[in-house]
């Protein structure tokens, strides 16, 4: 992996991340596919609305279909037709979200599995396993994602596990012999630590002392009050390493995303685009819509007249209020290519205003928008 940083304005960042698989620009927004596939979205449509990367889950894939089915197809990138560059998560967070499932040990993390009640066990080295086989092109170390509350001694008992883990991650990819995969990827670290700030200093410490291509936050967006996440973001984004990408993991709302790329982080994924647009609920240069509200009965006008998606072009508020109403596929598909495109194009803008050095003028534009009370 090659990380350039072409421009600042104060502490936001703009930058080029290079892979075998193509080119990421930064501060980049990744489109989940939990399972192989960015839900309603065919590859080429995702290539057609910007995306550079998308994310993939290891715990999910692990299940079903397996990682070894999908390393004999080929890898998750021909089992999907998508030939861009992938990151996989280890499986942390979603199995700290099974909570009674599961059963945290020095080694690793034993679970039912949500499918069926059938017990695994995954270890650092399993994880690493599984996503070298996936052939991804970003692993993540595997961490234990602390919770919220979390007491001031299990935050430091959890951070002490995540970096003995991912110190296990660098050593099983170290120890691969080239010949023995095809692709093997770049391997960020997870800082932990809770709310706690000398933990999540001292856990960004020992994971730079093991050295990673990447840095990453965990542990956020997990139930704490926004002024208790922002206070995070600005104290441990300017003690990352600034050569290195800076990613923010599983933060998708736009106000969020402002405050974490003014404070100089770089990558970011989340379901929120995708999951509102099943539920009705849109993004647009006007502030929010919920699809279903009555005024939209007979309005002719598009989504969102300022946006140039396939959506936008070709359909009115009118139809994809009958169409979600009607529980049409059709909606689902329509409403997602919207809310992606909305994403990825306010990351390009913001990635102009950062180059232009307008960021200010940019967040506090958006910051009256995103912040007025949602439209319908």
């Amino acid at each position: 992996m090659k990380f350039t940083l072409k421009d600042f304005d104060e502490k936001a960042r703009t930058g080029l991340i290079e892979t075998g698989r193509g080119q990421i620009h930064t501060p980049t927004f990744m489109p989940v596919g939990t399972q192989g596939t960015v839900k309603a979205m065919s590859p080429d449509e995702l290539k057609e609305i910007g995306a550079e990367i998308i994310l993939s889950n290891t715990y999910h894939l692990y299940l079903r279909p397996g990682h070894e089915i999908i390393h004999q197809l080929g890898g998750l990138h021909k089992f999907m037709n998508w030939d861009k560059p992938i990151l996989t998560d280890s499986g942390g967070f979603q199995i700290y979200s099974l909570s009674s499932l599961r059963k945290i040990t020095e080694d690793g993390v034993e679970f039912r599995s949500h499918i069926d009640g059938s017990l695994h066990f995954l270890s650092p080295e399993k994880a690493m396993e599984i996503q070298v086989s996936l052939g991804s092109d970003i692993a993540m170390a595997f961490d234990e994602c602390t919770p919220y509350p979390a007491e001031y001694d299990y935050a430091m008992k959890s951070l002490t596990l995540t970096t003995r883990w991912a110190r296990s991650c660098k050593q099983f990819l170290s120890s691969l012999q080239p010949s023995a995969f095809s692709h093997q990827p770049f391997l960020f670290g997870i800082i932990q630590g809770g709310m706690y700030k000398d933990l999540r200093k001292k856990s960004l410490e020992d994971l730079v002392e093991i050295g990673f291509d990447g840095y990453a936050a965990g542990g956020l967006s997990v139930g704490e009050p926004k002024e208790e996440m922002y206070d995070i973001i600005e104290f441990i984004a300017p003690l990352m390493p600034e050569n290195r990408p800076r990613y923010l993991m599983g933060v998708g709302d736009l106000m969020d995303i402002l405050v974490a790329v003014e404070n100089g982080f770089d990558m970011f994924d989340c379901v929120m685009p995708t999951r509102n647009a099943r539920n009705g609920t849109l993004f647009t240069s006007r502030g929010r819509i919920s699809i279903k509200r009555t005024e939209f009965k007979a309005d002719a006008d598009p989504l969102d007249p300022d946006c140039d998606c396939y959506t936008c072009r070709n359909y009115s508020k009118a139809y994809l209020r009958h169409l979600f109403l009607s529980k049409e596929i059709l909606s689902m598909r329509l409403n997602t290519i919207h809310n992606l495109y909305f994403y990825l194009d306010f990351f390009r803008k913001m990635r102009e205003a950062i180059n232009s050095g307008t960021f200010k003028e940019f967040k506090r534009y958006w910051s009256e928008i995103l912040q007025a009370k949602a439209v319908g």
